[in-house]
């Protein structure tokens, strides 16, 4: 198959977290490359005319916890829901993982960034603490330089131009998937991802 998914998230998202490791096996069961592109959702969220958490209404805060809940027990996922590091900066994660795709390839970057996920939700992790992204790529088997790396100028343009890109691609929310153009939103939309990968094999 010839189909490359575009994978934008944030690195400190819940639902890229409830769907990662779905997403990764889907991919790969299709032999699909994947562009791993983490975004600031800050600069998403102001070109789209999302809110930020904290500013949406109560209302909706309250059911994101229930939703949360619900698919953390669905799927079967450890998931904290008022986790001890959160909200938290995504910023140099996102640039870790970068760092890591630039030289390791896309599969150790969707490696730490199932890591990285899994330290928010899972095992009350602060990922904006060097010393915790240090420790993330030891348990993963990949170089500490990497996390020198990721202070590089050329980084930090590659994170500017993901988010970018997800702007002009019509991108709002994380985790989103894109498929030569199409755009699918959430995690709880990787069955229809799913389909979009199956009528490609049929076709090719």
């Amino acid at each position: 198959m010839d189909l490359t998914i575009d994978y934008y998230f944030a690195p400190q998202s819940p639902w890229a977290y409830l769907g990662h490791a779905r997403f990764v096996a889907m991919a790969n069961a299709a032999d699909a490359p994947v562009r791993v592109l983490p975004v600031d959702f800050g600069k998403v969220f102001a070109a789209s005319g999302g809110l930020p958490l904290g500013k949406r209404a109560p209302q909706r805060q309250a059911y994101r916890l229930v939703e949360l809940q619900r698919f953390a027990e669905y799927l079967g996922l450890p998931l904290n829901l008022h986790p001890q590091f959160f909200p938290v900066a995504g910023d140099d994660a996102a640039r870790l993982i970068l760092a890591v795709d630039d030289a390791g390839g896309s599969d150790a970057a969707l490696r730490l960034t199932g890591a990285v996920l899994s330290a928010v939700w899972a095992q009350q992790r602060n990922i904006a603490d060097a010393s915790v992204l240090a420790a993330l790529l030891a348990e993963n088997g990949l170089e500490p330089a990497y996390l020198d790396a990721s202070r590089e100028a050329q980084v930090q343009q590659r994170y500017d131009a993901a988010t970018q890109a997800a702007i002009d691609g019509g991108v709002f929310g994380a985790p989103s998937y894109g498929v030569d153009g199409e755009l699918f939103w959430g995690q709880d939309r990787l069955d229809f991802l799913q389909r979009r990968l199956d009528a490609e094999r049929r076709t090719s």
